[in-house]
């Protein structure tokens, strides 16, 4: 019966490492997707409306035609053409 028991703990442990290895593995790989833009007008042939770093996010520049699409890790990677600082890359 013990031997049993040492069987079925190290399969258990095996079987826990090997999905906390893989499941970190898919994360990053996740991470490394976001694109990044040059400047507003390729962004903006993916993206009309820019992207806003949060759904809460509130355009400083007035009322926008198209509503931006909501990504923090899309928006992160892009910040620097976010020139008013509002949170929202390259709206239109």
């Amino acid at each position: 019966m013990t031997v049993l028991r040492r069987l079925t703990a190290i399969v258990t442990a095996s079987v826990l490492v090997s999905v906390l290895t893989f499941g970190a593995a898919g994360t990053a790989e996740a991470k490394t997707t976001v694109k990044t833009f040059k400047n507003c007008s390729e962004m903006n042939k993916v993206y009309k409306g820019g992207v806003a770093r949060t759904s809460s996010a509130k355009n400083k520049g007035g009322k926008t035609k198209l509503k931006p699409f909501v990504s923090k890790e899309l928006y992160d990677a892009n910040k620097k053409s976010d020139r008013d600082h509002d949170l929202i890359a390259c709206e239109r």
